[in-house]
């Protein structure tokens, strides 16, 4: 269920029209909430597949559509892409084994995801 929460959220997202200036490489009132969001993603992509998910770049491809929604330049790109990968690695130097500790980081990242989508989608869309 909380896969679907986030993919709903991510939908409505998509919409979201950056700030002025946020395109350009500006900080948009949300970004610290989106740096969350991409090393959460980061994180999804590793310990999903590392536990059996078989979803391929479900989580790598959530991450792309919204680096496309945000049309980040510059600066706020790369923070987005390392909030990423940071992610991804802090469990990949971690787990080489799907525990029940990674079951319960899945579920609990999968729930804080949805969270955060739902709350920028509540607090930014038009």
């Amino acid at each position: 269920m909380p896969i679907r929460i986030l993919t709903i959220a991510w939908i409505f997202l998509a919409g979201l029209a950056p700030p002025a200036g946020a395109a350009e490489g500006g900080a948009a009132p949300y970004d610290r909430d989106l740096q969350r969001l991409a090393e959460i993603l980061g994180s999804l992509h590793y310990l999903r597949a590392l536990c059996g998910a078989n979803e391929g770049q479900k989580w790598r491809n959530e991450m792309q559509a919204l680096v496309d929604a945000e049309t980040p330049g510059g600066e706020r790109r790369d923070r987005l892409v390392a909030g990423f990968n940071r992610g991804y690695r802090g469990f990949q130097q971690t787990y080489r084994t799907c525990t029940p500790a990674a079951d319960l980081v899945i579920r609990r990242y999968l729930e804080e995801g949805a969270k955060i989508s739902r709350d920028i989608t509540a607090r930014y869309a038009n």
